[in-house]
């Protein structure tokens, strides 16, 4: 043996044992792949020695050639075992990190709740959709045809004042009541109508404990062949008594306005007092015309009632403006 073989054999031996404590070191899949790429890459360390092979004579070469494969193989197996080993405990880490101790307590997160005004709008909706009425809606910034003149309000009539109604600039104006949408419902749709409205409205009111210029209205209106005034009072006494969850005495109080004859003021006997509940009356035969009904065949009622009022005896609240607020301490009550 020459002594160019024994050197090889004795670099392969070092590099073996040198790659192989350098493997049994790292720490990281990253610092692993680098000692991959230093010892066995194409310009590795490996290949360095495998260099000297050329000097070898044709006996020597067979033999340092498979001690080679056997380093080369040997570092291989080293390599993947120590990379398995490696993604073993990053999976381990990884688990640990992300485990869930499931008797902590979670994080408080506080959940939003209806404002009193929608929980009363949903109330009164759910009862009259189970009675069968469609909700419709229309727009907030109406035209004096659809706010006054086709609900037969006269021109001279006080309602269309400026005491009482926000008129805008080009003409139009903030609706006064959501009887406007009886109007628009009506031109599109052929009787038999049984719809409900709620809406905003605006009005030039002073605000108190009982009034703002701001509220919200829902208007009841049905229309068919044969409807009279008592199917108006039964609707209403069924409405109120879903409404308060028992039946309470009712009273009809002659009452006028432009858009129903007869008209009628409900009041309804709530803990000893009496509360103004709401207006209504049979649709004006004017009103039906406007929007070409013929009122020899049909007949309809209609009633319009504020939900603050309602909000504020059913959650017993002293003051409209509380409603506005948004005053934490007095939301989070509900």
């Amino acid at each position: 043996m020459s002594n160019s073989g024994n050197d090889l054999e004795s670099k392969l031996a070092a590099l073996q044992e040198e790659a192989t404590q350098a493997i049994a070191s790292v720490d990281t899949l990253e610092q692993l792949e680098q000692l991959r790429v230093s010892y066995l890459g194409k310009k590795g360390q490996l290949s360095q020695v495998l260099r000297g092979m050329g000097k070898l004579s044709p006996e020597e070469r067979p033999r340092i050639g498979a001690l080679a494969n056997e380093v080369k193989e040997a570092l291989q197996g080293n390599l993947e075992s120590k990379r398995q080993e490696l993604q073993a405990a990053q999976i381990q880490a990884q688990l640990a990190a992300e485990t869930l101790d499931v008797t902590m307590p979670g994080i408080y997160r506080p959940q939003g709740k209806i404002h009193p005004i929608n929980s009363t709008i949903d109330r009164i909706l759910d009862i009259f959709t189970g009675l069968g009425y469609t909700v419709a809606t229309g727009p907030e910034m109406e035209t004096d045809y659809y706010n006054f003149e086709a609900l037969n309000f006269l021109p001279d009539h006080p309602a269309r004042d400026m005491q009482d109604t926000m008129y805008l600039p080009d003409g139009n104006l903030l609706r006064t009541h959501t009887s406007n949408v009886q109007i628009r419902y009506m031109e599109e749709n052929e009787p038999p109508v049984r719809i409900i409205a709620p809406g905003r409205c605006y009005r030039r009111d002073t605000v108190d404990a009982t009034h703002a210029a701001v509220f919200n209205q829902i208007e009841i209106l049905a229309v068919d062949e044969g409807i009279t005034f008592t199917d108006l009072k039964g609707t209403i006494k069924v409405f109120f008594a879903e409404l308060f969850g028992e039946e309470l005495p009712v009273r009809f109080r002659t009452s006028y306005f432009p858009f129903t004859e007869p008209s009628a003021e409900v009041d309804v006997q709530w803990k000893g007092k009496w509360l103004e509940g709401l207006g209504c009356g049979m649709v004006d035969p004017n009103v039906l015309k406007a929007v070409g009904y013929d009122p020899e065949i049909y007949t309809g009622f209609a009633a319009g009632f504020g939900v603050e009022r309602f909000a504020m005896v059913l959650h017993q609240i002293d003051d409209i403006r509380r409603l506005y607020s948004s005053d934490l301490r007095f939301l989070q009550q509900f």
